[in-house]
């Protein structure tokens, strides 16, 4: 009896440090560039968006509009990664700050808030919190992360939202 207490005790002391890891979102350091634009990451910490793979390594973006771009050009922007190969996609809520799964995330354009470059993604948790943001910011369009499709970043840098 006593066994099988320290096998649980030990199971449990091993598993914490795995779940507070996947708990914490990874941080970008200060020399961290986005692999799309080139600018320094850390200094948009309200639009932080990540890509973290199997094997821990995560590529961090000034925002979720360079993210995508960044998902649906692979080759060109991480030569030798698989999409399978991905462990979670995060995006920063614009009202908490929070990071967030990117997948569950609703998406806004068009608003009058804009990101580090220019026209944005503006990522909110809910459909409720992306609705009033919607109306409040005078959004363009809202969408989900499946909805977003390969062209729609580079329309956003040419002022088109929908």
């Amino acid at each position: 009896m006593q066994r099988r207490h320290f096998i649980a005790a030990g199971i449990a002391c091993c598993a914490l440090p795995a779940l507070a890891q996947k708990a914490a979102p990874p941080r970008p350091g200060q020399k961290d560039l986005c692999p799309v634009c080139g600018m320094i990451v850390s200094k948009y910490p309200n639009w932080i968006a990540a890509v973290v793979w199997k094997d821990g390594h995560a590529h961090f973006f000034d925002g979720a509009k360079d993210m995508f771009k960044f998902l649906f050009d692979l080759a060109k922007y991480a030569p030798g990664h698989r999409k399978e190969d991905i462990a979670a996609i995060q995006v920063t809520d614009f009202y908490n700050l929070e990071r967030i799964d990117a997948r569950q995330a609703w998406f806004v354009t068009g608003s009058d808030v804009l990101g580090p470059m220019g026209h944005e993604f503006v990522p909110l948790a809910t459909r409720a919190d992306a609705d009033d943001f919607f109306k409040e910011h005078r959004g363009k369009g809202l969408f989900n992360f499946e909805q977003i499709t390969a062209e729609m970043p580079g329309k956003l840098d040419n002022g088109r939202f929908t």
